[in-house]
């Protein structure tokens, strides 16, 4: 059974702690679940092939360290 918290708040006054204490107890793994979700649903909100997306990232100079 899943644990659910809830936290009711006027947006004007909302402070970031609930969503701040409720993501570390969460751990990395549900976190980075999570992030996974909300991408694939952009993607395909976009109309963007979700099983595409990554991280892509240029070379711009290959040399010896």
């Amino acid at each position: 059974m899943k644990i659910v918290e809830e936290s009711y708040q006027s947006i004007k006054d909302s402070s970031r702690s609930f969503d701040v204490r409720f993501w570390q107890s969460q751990g990395d793994r549900a976190i980075f679940e999570a992030v996974s979700e909300m991408l694939h649903d952009y993607f395909l909100i976009r109309g963007i092939d979700a099983n595409e997306f990554r991280i892509q990232r240029t070379i711009e100079s290959f040399r010896k360290a």
